[in-house]
Parts: structure tokens; sequence; C-alpha cells
């Protein structure tokens, strides 16, 4: 059988909003002025450490201008983002309904992102979709390295019953990262033109400019 693996923010969710917000509420508790919308999203996709190095630079570096450790502002925005990641929330049009249609076409899906487990867990529940994916979702922090790594790609096609990566599997998302994952995993990449990552320069299979898109792959 052939796999799908997704991404989630900029994939499967748009989480812009609560993504951007929940950073902003630990900048305000720190004392620091809001950032604008896309200035926190330029920062996702490398997992949560480094959406805080680069949206609360002042935290970092060898002269700080505020101190706080690592491990309280990590739990200062997982408090935030707890409360927060599901709060306006949307999924992507034609969402569930191209997942009912993969799924009837045999296909195994996996879900693949950077986002911390807890989060994903919480987004999933939110609409319903664990019943798409089952064991087969790794999130940030359930492997060693994280995308652009082609581990989590391995371990989640592990979770998978009896399955294989194949140069047939695909890796669906907005980022860079998840090309590059991709890439490095031997399957073909699916970029998503509607999200709001960046491809910089990764190379992709396909380009989809709606997720009702992979049904024609």
């Amino acid at each position: 059988m052939k796999a799908m693996f997704f991404d989630m923010d900029g994939t499967l969710v748009d989480s812009r909003i609560d993504l951007a917000s929940s950073v902003n509420f630990t900048r305000r508790d720190l004392s620091l002025s809001e950032l604008t919308v896309d200035e926190v999203i330029a920062n996702v996709g490398c997992g949560a450490q480094y959406l805080l190095e680069n949206s609360i630079p002042e935290c970092f570096g060898p002269s700080p201008s505020v101190k706080i450790d690592l491990k309280d502002l990590k739990e200062l925005f997982r408090r935030h983002y707890h409360e927060n990641c599901c709060a306006r929330l949307t999924l992507y049009p034609f969402v569930v309904e191209t997942l009912e249609e993969l799924k009837s076409r045999g296909w195994l899906l996996g879900v693949n992102t950077n986002k911390p487990r807890f989060a994903t867990d919480q987004i999933l529940d939110r609409f319903g979709l664990k019943r798409f994916f089952l064991d087969a979702v790794v999130a940030g922090g359930d492997c060693a390295e994280m995308k652009p790594s082609a581990l989590p790609l391995f371990e989640c096609a592990r979770r998978m019953p009896s399955h294989t990566l194949s140069s047939d599997d695909w890796m669906v998302g907005d980022s860079w990262t998840d090309m590059r994952s991709a890439e490095a995993a031997g399957i073909k990449g699916a970029f998503c033109s509607f999200g709001f990552g960046d491809i910089k320069d990764a190379p992709s299979t396909a380009v989809l400019h709606s997720f009702k898109d992979l049904l024609e792959l």
C-alpha cells in the first residue's frame, strides 16, 4: 500500500492567529512589545525552540535584554499555546473530504509535524481527525531529530501496519522542511502553495493550490 504523510500548520490547519497570539501573550508577560502575525509566522516550521529564539530574540544571545531560563520560557509559551492552540484555528477547505477519499482508495495516512505533541493531539481531537491517522502521528519531540531530517518519516511509517517507505509515498506540506524531509527519505514531496510556509530552494514533485488537488496526483 502507498502512504501519504501530512504536515499540520499551513497544510491541514490554518493556525496563524493562534500561534501569533501565543507568542505575543508570552512577549507581553516579559514586558515586550507585540509582533505582527506575519513577523511570528515567518519563524514557524522548525519547532518550538526555533520559534521562540526568533520571535523573542531578547531572551537569547550573549547579552540578552530579558533574563529568563530557557526551560522557564518554554513552559511559559507552552501554557499560553495550550490554552490558545484551538482558539481561532480552522481547517483548510476540503481537508476532511479529501482524507475520506484517500482512505477509501486504500492510502495509508500519517502526520509528520514539528508541532509539540500536546498541541498536535489537541488539534486532531478538535476536528476529529485521529480516525484517519490512528497511531501514525509523529510530533516534535517524538524523535531525536525533526524535519528536515528524514527520521520522523521513517518513524511515522514504522507506526503504520506493515509499511516501509518507498518512492511511491508522499510528504505533503507547506515548508522547505517538509520538502527536504521528503527528499532525504527518498519519497515524493507535494508543496501546499495555499499554506503560509516558504519552500525556499527545496525541490518538490508537485504543487498543490488546494488540498483537494491531492486527488489528482
